[in-house]
């Protein structure tokens, strides 16, 4: 019996009826939900063209939005990189056989996972200058904070894949000779992150959009771009609706990448088939040969 069959069982006559009622039923009412949105932020007065208007103009992009974006990206990506780092060494530290390592490590790992990240921020913005005793960039605020939280979420996600990988792979290279730390690079690894990068993408595109905790210490993200320009133009409504469709174009661009980079891993993963060809001389011919 195969998982699928354990886990699911296909609906039949009656079930698929049902659920085709229900998908119709939800359906009308979400769209009746958004039309009653629609109509009362008409009454405000929200869909004016006057409020929609800055954003037709260019000034308006170079000035706000495409500044406030770039600060997104830029803190998300020097984030992401130190993230994976962090949480690859920290799972790698945890796994250990060494106590006076793997202790150490576990105690990093749940620490900053519990800690709130506005906390995290807010702590490192303010906190460190205490003891550096110089003002702390907003920049390098965000990123710690970014890097901590979420760099611990993935030492979590990294642990478990390599824990998911099957022992005889480990035992396999410890067969040929291979050091524990030679197998962890070579085979647990790599196996490992391919496994887990649905996981690693979601926890990233939740690093994109915890960028806007930036605003909390003013840094000149995208939240805080757009609320300086609905304070200018009095559009709150239209520059969140502006913001969440960047937020959701670039984490569909991350989300894409992904895919692609795990097609593109999955097809080298594979061994090429070996073709047919004449058997070597002096082999012994098996199968339709020996009955000829």
């Amino acid at each position: 019996m195969s998982t699928d069959a354990v886990l699911y069982d296909h609906p039949g006559p009656r079930a698929k009826v049902r659920n085709a009622i229900l998908t119709v039923v939800f359906g009308i009412a979400m769209l009746a939900l958004l039309y009653w949105i629609y109509l009362k932020f008409d009454e405000k007065g929200q869909w004016a063209a006057a409020l929609w208007k800055p954003f037709t103009e260019a000034s308006t992009w170079r000035d706000y939005l495409l500044p406030g974006l770039w600060g997104t990206v830029s803190a998300a990506a020097v984030a992401m990189v130190l993230s994976l780092v962090f949480g690859l060494v920290f799972s790698v530290g945890r796994l250990s056989d060494h106590r006076w390592l793997s202790v150490p490590s576990g105690v990093v790992v749940e620490f900053f996972r519990a800690v709130p990240l506005l906390l995290l921020i807010f702590f490192i913005f303010y906190g460190i200058p205490f003891l550096t005793e110089s003002p702390m960039p907003p920049f390098w605020a965000v990123v710690a904070g970014l890097t901590l939280y979420n760099g611990s979420v993935l030492a979590e996600a990294f642990r478990a894949g390599i824990r998911s990988v099957p022992r005889g792979q480990s035992e396999a290279g410890f067969a040929i000779g291979m050091r524990k730390s030679l197998v962890m690079r070579e085979i647990l690894v790599p196996q490992a992150a391919r496994a887990m990068l649905p996981v690693i993408v979601s926890q990233l595109v939740v690093l994109v959009k915890d960028t806007a905790l930036g605003y909390i210490i003013a840094y000149p993200e995208l939240l805080q771009s757009v609320n300086i320009l609905a304070a200018n133009f009095g559009n709150i409504v239209a520059a969140a609706i502006v913001a969440a469709i960047i937020y959701i174009a670039v984490n569909a661009t991350l989300t894409a990448v992904a895919g692609w980079l795990e097609r593109r891993t999955r097809r080298q993963g594979k061994a090429p088939k070996a073709k047919a060809g004449p058997a070597p001389v002096g082999t012994v011919a098996t199968g339709d040969a020996l009955g000829a």
